[in-house]
Formats: structure tokens, sequence, C-alpha cells
């Protein structure tokens, strides 16, 4: 455990400026992790303001909503929130200002599932091309359709019109979801996309879509405020999104000049953010704890972009240590921060959360491989600590799935009758 004495001269506690100008009081980030606290029919309600509330309060620099849609005929799960026009833009402001107002920054995660959305929640589900989910998970996931050209177009001005509501509202940036096997990270998978005009075909073309979302992005909200991106290092799945076609994704994208670049890795078929999938590690890169740390080591040698690592990190020394290599700008946590939404303050002043993020699992091995139960079970706890309560650390994998099971039937049920 570091020495409290050390504070001032902890890595973590240090301020950030992004190229645009714009401040981040410290190093230490709240990744995205999906709350699925809006209403059936899509709304922003006062428990995200409430989440929000607490975890800024810690002390953490910077805050990432996680999965906000940005077309409501395209959700995730139920329970999403969608921003497509200014309908909500009281309650908006309501959540922007819960964090701002006590300097955090807060980034709104935009996003488009795609072909990763439970089945007959939508009434169709795209994609860049029609390939299934493996044959184990055929009874979650539907087969999607292609897209049209069109559709791809209209989902590039979606990203764009979302981001600017999203200054309007008084968020601090946005941060494009190119991860995890939604809809971008589809796009640069070859094995995903399998197009053979200007979407696909090659790496260049694969990247076309990321890229104009990317600038529309940019057209829409301006120079001077910050935009990121969640990618994939790797898809860790045969036939995926590379290292090398991540490398050169990066490349792109600073030479467009993104502001914040995330890097995590895989997808619901092959979960490596969450460890499931990691590869075994040699003693001495298991001690620095964090799963994408040597990825982010390569883009460094290359590329002065910024860079956050999210995924393994749990104590401050090893959160420090990572932060005084240069190999990374912002440190990333996710489900520590479910199971402890105090723990930055901890952090902050070198002392470690007494929380440890376990390994979730229901017993039921189709479940468990799916690593489904790594969104389901801290959902499960962020909706506790919205509601003003606590999470409860140790609750059962198996029952929370059940629970949760439940819910998304019913969640389904009521968001196709709003649809009605």
């Amino acid at each position: 455990m570091a020495n409290p004495s050390s504070f001032n001269a902890s890595p973590l506690s240090q301020p950030l400026r992004l190229p645009n100008g714009s401040m981040l009081r410290n190093r230490l980030a709240k990744s995205s992790m999906s709350e699925t606290l809006g209403t059936y029919d899509n709304h922003a309600t006062p428990k995200l303001v409430e989440l929000y509330r607490r975890w800024a309060a810690s002390g953490v620099g910077l805050l990432l909503t996680g999965n906000v849609m940005i077309d409501r005929r395209a959700l995730g799960e139920p329970g999403n929130v969608v921003i497509e026009d200014e309908s909500d833009m009281l309650i908006l402001k309501q959540w922007a200002r819960a964090a701002t107002d006590q300097g955090a920054a807060l980034w709104v995660q935009l996003n488009h599932p795609g072909k990763q959305s439970p089945k007959g929640l939508n009434v169709s589900n795209l994609s860049p091309s029609a390939i299934p989910f493996r044959e184990d998970m055929a009874a979650f996931f539907e087969t999607p359709r292609e897209a049209t050209t069109a559709e791809i177009r209209d989902i590039i001005r979606r990203f764009g019109r979302s981001a600017a509501i999203c200054k309007s509202a008084g968020f601090s940036g946005v941060q494009i979801h190119g991860a995890h096997g939604y809809l971008i990270n589809q796009f640069l998978s070859p094995h995903h996309n399998r197009r053979t005009d200007e979407w696909g075909g090659s790496p260049e073309h694969r990247r076309r879509f990321l890229m104009e979302v990317y600038a529309e992005i940019r057209r829409r909200v301006g120079s001077d405020f910050p935009v990121g991106i969640k990618l994939n290092s790797a898809d860790f799945q045969r036939g995926g999104f590379t290292e090398e076609e991540s490398m050169a994704t990066i490349h792109a994208l600073a030479e467009a000049g993104i502001d914040l670049i995330e890097v995590s890795g895989g997808t619901y078929e092959a979960p490596a953010m969450s460890g499931a999938f990691q590869q075994p590690q040699k003693a001495s890169t298991a001690a620095r704890e964090a799963y994408f740390l040597e990825f982010a080591e390569k883009v460094r040698a290359k590329s002065p972009v910024l860079l956050m690592v999210t995924g393994g990190f749990c104590t401050a020394d090893g959160m420090n240590a990572a932060l005084r290599s240069g190999s990374l700008d912002i440190v990333g946590l996710a489900r520590l921060l479910a199971i402890d939404p105090d723990a930055p303050a901890a952090l902050l002043q070198g002392r470690d959360s007494p929380q440890r993020v376990r390994p979730i699992s229901t017993g039921i091995k189709p479940v468990d491989r799916m690593g489904i139960m790594e969104v389901l079970w801290y959902t499960r706890q962020l909706r506790r600590i919205a509601e003003g309560g606590n999470p409860r650390p140790k609750e059962s994998g198996l029952m929370a799935f059940l629970k949760s099971l439940v819910n998304s039937s019913w969640g389904n049920y009521r968001t196709k009758r709003m649809r009605a």
C-alpha cells in the first residue's frame, strides 16, 4: 500500500490537459458500464442523476456514461437511454450538472449495438454483413441483416446529432463506443464485415464507417469539445480485428484529432474486457495488473495520443506505477466503482479500496462462457447505488442471473409494448 505522505507526488492525483485545452482534475476515470436506468421508452431518469452525483462526490476526474444509444429502433438492452432529439433536455442537463457541479468531467458514451442486441428487443438488427453469432449464442442473438448504404449514412448522421445534443445539455464530452462487439467494432472486424463495397474489403474501407462517424461528430461539436473513443486492442476472436489493425486505426484517429483513446478488448463472444479470455501472463506482467498495458506501451512507442487503459487495475500502487511508466495517461476503473462507489477518494490518497473485484459465475456453463454476468450482476449493483443505497459485493451470481432474466423478459415485453 502506498504511503499517504506521498499523496502530493501521486501521478493519479495530478491534473491532465486534453489536446483541446480542457482539464481533468486527476488521472482517474470511471469507465463505462451499462446502467439500464432509463425508462422502457428510453428516457433518462433521476436515478442516473443520483448515481453520477455519488460517483462525482468521490473525487474521480472523469466519468463516462454507459451505452447511450443514438436510435430508439436499435437498443442494446431494455432500459437504455436514447438521445436522438432534445425532448429530454431538462433531465439531461440535471444529469450533466450532477457531475460537473462537483468538478468532475462527464462524457456521454454514444453507441449503436448493431447485431449485438437480445433477440426480440428490436424489430430487426443490422450489421455490416449478415453473419450469425456462434451456435451456442444463437438462442440469445438473432442473425442480423446487412445494412444498406442509406442506413449507414443515417447512422453516421445520428451519431453527430446525438453528440451535438450532449454538448447543448452541458456534458463535458462524448466517447464513441468502438469496442466490445458493437456496430463500429463490427465494421472494423473482418469476421463481421465481409462487404466488398466502400465500407469493407480492406482495413482502410472497414475503418471508413468509424472515421466518418468521428468526422460528423467533430463537425457538429467543434474543435473545443472533447471527443474520445473506446477501441479494442483486438477482438480475441478468430478472424476478428487484430492488434495491427487497431494500431493503424489509432494512428488514423490521432491524425484526425481524437482527444482520448480508451484501450480495451473483446466482444460478447470473447469477453476479454472482463479478463475471462486473457492469455496466461508472466508474473512480472500480472504484477502490473492492467489487462491491456502491453498494447498501450506499443501504442505509446509510436504515437503521443492520450491513452486511457481500463481493466485489471486494483491497487493504488499498480495504478501509480502504470502512470509513472508513461505508457498511459488515465487509469480507467469500472467494476470496482460498482461495488465501492467511494473508492476514488481512497485511491487518490494512495490507499486501496477494501473491496476486490471477483469473477461472477452462475455455475451454468453456457451462461458463464458468454461473460454476460459481467454486465448483469454489476448492473444490479448500479441500480442499488442509484436508488440511494449501497451495493452488495457478495450477491450470488446465480440469484442475480435468475432475477435479471425475469427483469429482462419483462423489459423486452414492456419495450415492445411501448412501440406498439
